[in-house]
């Protein structure tokens, strides 16, 4: 027989003390000081203000960029994330103060100087144990997207490929599988009718990336034990002028192919031949239903860089997908070109094409920057969503060095994607209590995370200097 009594009710009253929600979000704040980026932004801002500023531009850059990791998608919403908790973090600027910093103080000519603060305190991070750990190659995945604008007010939007109407970006990340967002290395915003194919702005968002990286991850085309980098693309960066310049730079390439008719008559000399061979999976074993072939020799490739290699595959669709006319013995054909040698790669063939094929995971490290406000570029002015873009990378990278650093012992907090996170870790409640001249952060003793939360919280502190 079921009970027919009043469910209990929680009594709710607005007058708790001490409380704080978000608590989290100091973790990036406190680490945006401890890499030196609130510093470095602070001395490349300084020649903007006529006097002494209230809140160092470095703090405010500081502020916008944690609120930004933590969900925030325009600067009003930073303004109220920041201001509810000052009692936390300390004196936050007003939302003003963020729109001046945004709007007028990172223009065109500071930019340059608000990377450079981003790439010092990368080398500080990294030195504090945020430093890739693998085979010695660093791999750069480059693509664009699109952010969609349904306004016509916003200096350069314009119409899209894609039928849609904003801006599009052209973003480098640096491959860390080992957390959900990567690393942000550089970003160019551009207008919403910019080529897919520009290289141009490949070469420069190329330069900005190497730039970002700490010296002595920077390559060099002169000396043969300098850092080994990869650059990955799909076919929109498979251009002479780009791959040329991946070569002036010492770089490596892995760039998607266009299956054209001269690729499809290497197809089938392969077929005839029987030169194909089992692709791989990450795992090392044989991918079921997949191979791959050289043609290097079947199609003319003179006018790219000596050494560059064309590699096929062909595989056969998963259940419902639709085959292109052009698709031979029902097999889906894809095509790259790589100037990496032979011997280098394990797996050879398989090795180089399994390489080339995780560039697909920038579409996660996208996807992930659009969650951490890349969605939307709030501003009016050009120069300002330029701005806002570098304050959505320095975001993306403050997570993946507090996650490199404060989580590795615990890879369910550090590889989870961004909204998980925040709910975990960034939106942790916690009690703020005054003793013996300190305030203390006290993280709800009942939250499933709290003491990873704590332990990566003086992980952090412990890692720098």
């Amino acid at each position: 027989m079921k009970s027919i009594a009043a469910v209990s009710r929680v009594k709710v009253s607005a007058d708790g003390h001490g409380v704080v929600s978000h608590a989290g979000m100091g973790m990036l704040r406190e680490l945006a000081e401890l890499s030196g980026l609130s510093a470095g932004v602070t001395a490349a801002l300084a020649d903007t203000y006529r006097g002494p500023w209230i809140y160092p531009p470095g703090a405010v850059f500081a502020d916008l960029a944690a609120a930004v990791a933590d969900g925030a998608t325009c600067i009003d919403g930073v303004g109220q994330s920041c201001g509810d908790r000052e009692h936390v973090f300390g004196p936050a600027a007003s939302t003003t103060t963020m729109w001046r910093l945004v709007d007028e103080r990172i223009d065109a000519a500071h930019l340059p100087a608000i990377r450079a603060a981003r790439s010092d305190a990368r080398a500080a991070a990294w030195a504090a144990g945020a430093a890739p750990a693998g085979d010695g190659w660093l791999h750069i995945d480059m693509d664009a997207t699109i952010t969609i604008d349904h306004s016509d007010n916003k200096q350069n939007a314009a119409a899209t490929w894609k039928k849609t109407y904003g801006h599009h970006p052209l973003l480098a990340f640096l491959d860390r599988p080992e957390v959900a967002g990567g690393e942000a290395l550089a970003g160019l915003l551009r207008a919403g009718n910019a080529g897919s194919n520009t290289a141009a702005d490949h070469i420069t968002v190329l330069g900005r990336a190497l730039e970002s990286l700490p010296a002595a991850y920077r390559p060099d085309p002169d000396d043969p034990a300098a850092q080994k980098i990869l650059v990955r693309s799909d076919s929109a960066g498979a251009t002479h002028k780009f791959a040329t310049e991946c070569r002036r730079q010492g770089v490596g390439f892995s760039f998607g192919f266009a299956v054209d008719a001269r690729v499809r008559d290497a197809v089938d000399t392969l077929n005839l031949a029987d030169a194909w061979y089992p692709a791989i999976d990450s795992g090392g074993g044989i991918r079921d239903g997949a191979w791959i072939a050289e043609a290097t020799g079947l199609v003319d490739l003179s006018g790219w860089p000596a050494g560059t290699r064309l590699i096929l595959r062909k595989e056969r669709p998963h259940p419902g997908a639709q085959l292109n006319f052009t698709d031979a013995d029902g097999m889906r054909v894809t095509a790259f070109i790589t100037d990496t040698p032979n011997g280098v790669i394990d797996g050879q063939l398989a090795g180089l094409e399994l390489r080339h094929r995780q560039h697909a995971r920038v579409e996660d490290r996208i996807r992930e920057a659009k969650a951490t406000g890349l969605r939307n570029l709030p501003c009016h002015g050009f120069d300002a969503n330029n701005a806002w873009l570098e304050i959505i990378l320095a975001a993306t990278d403050l997570v993946a060095w507090a996650t490199l650093i404060g989580f590795t012992e615990h890879p369910d907090l550090a590889t989870c994607e961004i909204d998980t996170f925040r709910y975990r870790v960034l939106h942790v409640a916690a009690r703020i209590t005054k003793g013996a001249r300190q305030i203390r952060l006290r993280i709800d003793a009942t939250w499933r995370w709290a003491a990873a939360i704590t332990a990566a919280w003086h992980r952090l502190r412990d890692a720098f200097p």
